[in-house]
């Protein structure tokens, strides 16, 4: 694949975008483009992607429904999974009737986790939650921990750190998801401007099968790139997070990976949350 500029592409610097991206970004992938890479966590992306700034990003797949007129979804490098969900953690056990009028902290309301928490609490929360307030992810906890909401809604690593604030978790997210519609969850996309073309984004799409192949086949070469960005992350936590969230739904979506992503957006249209998606919005090329 051949370009007159490097590519821009923004994805986040957590383990499992960094293991799946490090060969590409690396010059390690043949025949494949320069890449010019910014880190961003996923709700700066998701606004880059509203925006048109970057050619390649990583983004919710809750923003889908407003970008898709300008980026088309690449059938990999993205997030999907079992038993990675988001979760609601509270400082003690509670119930989801105790959330009614409640105060939750999320991460975004243009995240995967926000539509899959509305999702639940529409069928688990009578009455429904009360305020949502927005902070960076790294805040929720304290302010659970502190009392400053009454629940919040996490991503990522703390999945498996909440314990060590000493918080509790209220409900699991993806385990509703998985049990209302047996399908995987749908977290993460990889988008390319269509104005690319069709043959370039084909190329780049299996430009990235190659990197996330090449990660697998070999992790210690990611190692130190992925340590490198993983904000103090201890490695064995790293580790969890890359084996949760880089499966066979990153090397490509199939059919079971997008009628998740089709269902989770159509439900959440159902929901009023998101504008509904067209018959052939999620093509990849035409």
């Amino acid at each position: 694949m051949t370009a007159t500029r490097p590519l821009d592409i923004a994805y986040s610097p957590c383990p499992n975008d960094t293991f799946v991206f490090e060969a590409l970004a690396h010059g390690r992938v043949p025949d494949t483009p320069e890449l010019a890479v910014t880190y961003a966590d996923i709700d700066v992306t998701n606004g880059m992607a509203e925006r048109g700034e970057f050619d390649v990003l990583k983004v919710s797949y809750a923003v889908l429904p407003w970008i898709l007129d300008d980026y088309a979804l690449l059938p990999c490098g993205g997030a999907l999974g079992r038993g990675c969900g988001p979760l609601v953690l509270t400082r003690e056990q509670a119930t989801a009737a105790d959330l009614k009028g409640k105060t939750v902290a999320v991460p975004s309301e243009r995240s995967t986790a926000y539509l899959l928490f509305r999702l639940w609490a529409a069928a688990e929360v009578p009455g429904g939650v009360g305020e949502i307030v927005v902070l960076p992810f790294h805040e929720i906890m304290p302010a659970v921990r502190n009392g400053t909401v009454d629940a919040g809604l996490v991503i990522h690593e703390a999945r498996f750190t909440y314990q060590d604030h000493g918080l509790t978790c209220l409900a699991d997210m993806g385990e509703h998801w998985e049990t209302t519609t047996g399908l995987p969850i749908p977290l993460g996309a990889i988008v390319a401007k269509r104005s690319l073309g069709a043959p370039a984004l084909r190329r780049l799409a299996a430009a990235i099968r190659t990197s996330v192949r090449m990660a697998w086949d070999d992790p210690q070469i990611s190692r130190p790139y992925v340590l490198e960005h993983a904000q103090e992350m201890d490695p064995a936590v790293a580790d969890r997070h890359i084996a949760l969230y880089v499966n066979e739904f990153t090397a490509d979506l199939g059919a079971d990976g997008l009628a998740a992503v089709r269902g989770l957006l159509d439900r959440a249209a159902a929901e009023g949350l998101v504008p509904p998606l067209g018959r052939d919005a999620l093509r990849f090329v035409d």
